[in-house]
């Protein structure tokens, strides 16, 4: 989070309060605002159905009208620190936004049959909640496809001060309103010849990571798959 901002007339640079997390009326309002007219476009495209007593907001002015209150009804936004403190969080949050659908490691066996995999049943407590599921080729991608966003949405949007438009400007700005200078160019690398890997892939040519290292005699945890990126396991 920017420890302040820009004011409107951009003449200065204003720091938030010692105090200050996230403006949790703002997005109290701005959570109301867009449930409500989410609510009002799901009626307006007939995605809603009402039944017993709530059968007449079918109309959309008696829909409207019970909606009405919601507009003056203060909502509240729960928010507070983090306990391990702001890398935790983007921890947490990297786990999502930088991950695909399934990763490799829960791959089992795949062909032109068959995807077998492992899943987790949240319903069940004990070491019986992980299990296996087998899915026809076809119904494996379209649940993997489920995950893929839709063409022009992105898993990171910056706003504000980030936002692409308007970064390169506000970061130049908010350096000369702070009296900082700005961070010293990357020195480009020396031009060379592409060098040949430490430990080279004997299938591609690539190079290999180490994944896990264990002992000799020692079964491995991970266990290569089909699409698995080239890979090397130390037995040293």
């Amino acid at each position: 989070m920017l420890g302040g901002g820009i004011s409107l007339d951009r003449s200065r640079w204003i720091t938030k309060r010692p105090d200050f997390f996230p403006p949790v009326r703002v997005l109290s309002k701005l959570f109301r605002r867009l449930v409500i007219e989410k609510l009002v476009a799901a009626h307006a495209a007939g995605q809603l159905a009402f039944y017993g007593a709530h059968a007449a907001l079918v109309d959309a002015t008696a829909f409207a009208a019970y909606l009405a209150p919601l507009k003056s009804t203060r909502w509240f936004v729960y928010a507070k620190r983090p306990f391990a403190g702001p890398k935790a969080v983007l921890a947490y949050l990297s786990r999502y936004t930088h991950r695909v659908a399934i990763s490799n490691r829960r791959l089992i066996a795949a062909d032109a049959k068959a995807v077998t995999f492992k899943v987790k049943d949240y319903r069940i407590e004990g070491p019986g909640r992980y299990k296996t599921m087998t899915l026809d080729p076809h119904e494996f991608i379209r649940r993997f496809l489920i995950h893929v966003l839709p063409t022009g949405f992105h898993r990171i949007r910056h706003y504000g001060l980030l936002a692409s438009g308007v970064k390169a400007d506000n970061l130049a700005l908010a350096r000369k309103l702070l009296d900082v200078a700005p961070p010293a160019p990357e020195p480009e690398p020396a031009a060379s010849d592409p060098a040949t890997p430490a430990t080279p892939c004997p299938c591609c040519g690539s190079a290999m990571r180490i994944i896990e290292v264990f002992k000799a005699g020692e079964l491995p945890r991970h266990r290569p798959t089909a699409r698995s990126p080239a890979m090397r396991i130390d037995t040293s």
